[in-house]
């Protein structure tokens, strides 16, 4: 673990920077990118401006339909039609407010990332941390794409077209809305409240689409940057039987194992603090929001309006990739802390002196307890998750085609 170059502050700066681009980008857009000494007055003004904006339009699209579910609907099927849209409503809030509550602990987690940036001494390690960057970077695109292009296609494919009512023998033209409002208090079937209404629509769609791809890009990059560490730590752990008759080097070498072992688990640790709440929704959400679109596709199956279907398919895979990834982080970062000990068990420990051979007890009982992501800190995230719930989703659909047949 020698030093063969240190890396500039500017370089670790730009490291992280180039992690975390897609993720403050949608951040500083929803108003919720945590402010630090290097904000501008700028940023810091939208922010304000930005956050009751946004909340206000988002509220004066669900609570409408909200009311419209329960007092105007009159038959399940338009209920059903409401409740997706809703649904997601719901979920970008929660997922809003966290992002909100939560701006010190990002910011923490932010700051540790930069830390962890400017405490490599290796280009190799800096390599190593590089890889795996640029896999959370690809992960948050991949989030981005399918979460943003599904539900403005959603919104997109039924607003686009106009329809004709007759209201009080009078024929008026809209534009039928995702999120229809209760009548008795916003009628937004005339002109310009229908105009209004559809801006605010886009807009709420927008800001809760936008809290869900940083929530979900924010855990990758983290849990990335977590994996990144965890392999540097393997890396030094096979390099420490290395000169080991020298007992005061090995034992530094040790020394340094064993911090950077614990500041890693306490990262993880600090990750599933902040987002077990917003993977509980997602994972409650996107089952009930699988089975709901499906249900859609079924019912507009027959007249097979093409841009309609492939909206449905669209959001269909944007949940389910939400959901995956979850579980996918959480299964990996499972199996790379258990790792740890695993490598530690494999080195040449024998070879060490028995008083440093003592410190690899401490990284293997650590190891075997390993930090779950969790769903609400009551369901584990891993593979096995996502296949209930994609199975969960399939029978919900089944019993709603029954009772909507």
């Amino acid at each position: 673990m020698g030093c063969k170059r240190v890396p500039s502050n500017d370089e670790s700066t730009e490291n992280n920077d180039y992690s975390l681009q897609l993720s403050r980008w949608f951040l500083i857009s929803i108003g919720a990118w945590p402010q630090t000494h290097r904000s501008t007055v700028l940023e810091r003004l939208s922010a304000f401006v930005l956050i009751p904006v946004f909340s206000a339009a988002v509220a004066i699209n669900a609570m409408p339909c909200l009311l419209y579910v329960f007092f105007e609907a009159k038959d399940i099927q338009s209920k059903l039609n409401a409740a997706g849209p809703l649904i997601h409503r719901f979920m970008g809030s929660v997922n809003y407010w966290m992002l909100l509550s939560r701006n010190n602990d990002m910011r923490d987690c932010i700051r540790h990332m930069e830390t962890d940036w400017r405490l490599v001494r290796r280009a190799e390690d800096r390599e190593l941390m590089i890889q795996y960057s640029k896999f959370g970077r690809f992960i948050a695109v991949m989030c981005a794409v399918f979460m943003q292009s599904g539900a403005i296609l959603f919104s997109v494919a039924k607003a686009v077209k106009t329809i004709t009512v007759v209201i009080d023998n009078q024929t008026i033209t809209m534009h039928p809305m995702t999120c229809p409002a209760y009548r008795k208090l916003i009628d937004a079937r005339f002109s310009p409240a229908n105009e209004i209404m559809l801006i605010i629509q886009f807009t709420s769609t927008y800001v809760t689409s936008a809290s869900t791809v940083c929530v979900c890009s924010l855990a990758a990059v983290f849990a990335m940057h977590s994996c990144g560490q965890l392999n540097v730590l393997y890396v030094w752990l096979n390099e420490l039987t290395e000169n080991h008759d020298e007992e005061n080097l090995a034992e530094k070498k040790l020394t340094v194992v064993v911090e950077h072992h614990l500041r890693v688990l306490g990262f993880i640790a600090r990750i599933e603090s902040i987002m077990h709440k917003a993977c509980f929704v997602e994972l409650m959400g996107c089952t009930i929001n699988m089975c709901l679109v499906g249900y859609y596709t079924l019912m507009n199956w027959a007249a097979f309006d093409a841009a309609k279907i492939i909206s449905y398919v669209i959001v269909y895979l944007s949940m389910g990739f939400n959901i995956f990834i979850f579980c996918y982080i959480g299964e990996i970062l499972t199996e790379q802390c258990r790792n740890v000990g695993d490598m530690a068990y494999m080195t040449n420990w024998y070879k060490l002196h028995h008083r440093t051979a003592l410190g690899f007890v401490l990284i293997i009982a650590q190891s075997s307890n390993v930090i779950k992501i969790t769903a609400g800190k009551l369901f584990n995230l891993s593979i096995t998750t996502f296949g209930d719930v994609v199975k969960t989703s399939i029978v919900y659909l089944n019993i709603l085609r029954t009772m909507a047949m």
